[in-house]
């Protein structure tokens, strides 16, 4: 059973930014990897993905602002979020692309001043 850890929580002003970490108990190599997120009330969605080649899509409100990345050594997936918006309110979650592993607990990131 692969065991998902999300960190790097945090309440940061409009502008900041935030560095999300996320540990796989398992190996990541040759899967394409996924961060969501879920704001209250709302769904799950996606917002970043990278590819075992590290190409990378993004949520269209997030580009230019977020980069992903893995460390296929670490078992382990980041998620760079600058210039940060209160929209971008939720519980950040990290999974592979069709998000079949059971979730992690999230990490929450919070925006206001």
């Amino acid at each position: 059973q692969v065991q998902l850890v999300e960190s790097g929580e945090g309440l940061v002003q409009p502008g900041g930014s935030l560095r999300l970490s996320c540990t796989v108990s398992g190996t990541i190599f040759g899967i394409y990897m996924a961060w969501y997120r879920q704001a209250p009330g709302k769904q799950r969605e996606l917002v970043a993905r990278i590819t075992t080649s590290r190409s990378t899509t993004y949520l269209d409100s997030v580009k230019g602002r977020t980069t992903i990345s893995r460390d296929n050594v670490k078992g382990a997936v980041y998620l760079q979020m600058d210039s940060l918006k209160a929209e971008d309110t939720a519980v950040y979650y990290c999974n592979n692309c069709h998000s079949t592993w059971s979730w992690g607990q999230g990490t929450q990131v919070t925006v206001s001043s």
